[in-house]
């Protein structure tokens, strides 16, 4: 658990690092009245999609800290819901390692869970990784 994140000495931040598909999302966590930034926008001028903005905020919820922490994210990489998730998982290891009593409720929700799932890779001789050319008889 003390390698999955750590307090910076200048500000006093907590910060994690999450990552999903090729996304890489550093998150960090102060005390604040709950405001949210990612890239320096606001979460709702980045995340349009309500299911993206909730992936962020459920992890908030369970510990019941959503509006008493301030939050900033710097993502990048990847499309809108590998960031998403990159987020997610960032925010719930930085949760962590503000009260090891949060690691419970987050790891049996599956916030604590890297998602190994990538792309996988185009072969030789095929469209794509899996698709081939049409069959022709004749």
């Amino acid at each position: 658990m003390v390698g999955l994140t750590k307090k910076d000495a200048i500000t006093g931040e907590l910060m994690g690092t999450g990552r999903r598909k090729s996304s890489v999302a550093s998150v960090r966590v102060s005390n604040g009245t709950g405001k949210i930034t990612i890239n320096g926008k606001e979460m709702k001028d980045f995340f349009v999609n309500q299911q993206d903005q909730k992936a962020i905020t459920d992890a908030l919820d369970l510990v019941g800290k959503r509006d008493s922490l301030d939050i900033r994210i710097n993502v990048k990489g990847g499309g809108l819901t590998g960031q998403s998730g990159a987020c997610r998982m960032g925010l719930a290891r930085a949760l962590v390692s503000m009260s090891e009593e949060n690691f419970q409720p987050l790891r049996d929700n599956g916030f604590m869970t890297r998602d190994s799932r990538m792309k996988e890779r185009k072969k030789c001789g095929l469209h794509g990784a899996r698709k081939g050319t049409q069959f022709s008889k004749r």
